[in-house]
């Protein structure tokens, strides 16, 4: 017997950061998202693909912030985005070779068996974004 799921998908990820200006530009300057809104008094900003929301929060105490270690700490380990097709993937790993604090993981490669390509990165800010290419 199933039973029916009580959520309906991901409203919005939220991620704290080191300089919300400095990884709202790689989102939207790099991958096209849009600034959704603001609340610049808590400090955060919204951007969208228009199919999933990122509130990207101001790590209050940038001197004391630890970075993120996916082997030790609990939470997200990174955050996956679907991309339109192989050729894009291709084209945007080229793109963040040559984009300023982004570090890349490893390049576009078969996820298995399973017609998917992946690739993993750090963007400004340290959070590890895995971009996906479905057939």
């Amino acid at each position: 017997m199933t039973t029916e799921a009580k959520t309906q998908g991901i409203h919005h990820v939220g991620l704290t950061v080191p300089d919300i200006h400095e990884t709202r530009a790689f989102f939207v300057d790099v991958l096209g998202f849009n600034q959704v809104g603001e609340k610049p008094d808590y400090p955060a900003v919204f951007v969208s693909d228009g199919h999933i929301m990122l509130t990207l929060w101001q790590v209050q105490e940038r001197e004391a912030m630890v970075p993120f270690d996916r082997k030790r700490c609990v939470g997200l380990h990174h955050l996956a985005l679907r991309i339109p097709s192989q050729a894009a993937l291709d084209a945007l790993h080229q793109t963040l070779t040559t984009t300023e604090d982004v570090e890349i993981e490893f390049a576009p490669e078969p996820l298995g068996a399973t017609g998917v390509r992946h690739m993993m990165c750090l963007i400004p800010g340290g959070v590890r974004i895995e971009f996906l290419a479905v057939g």
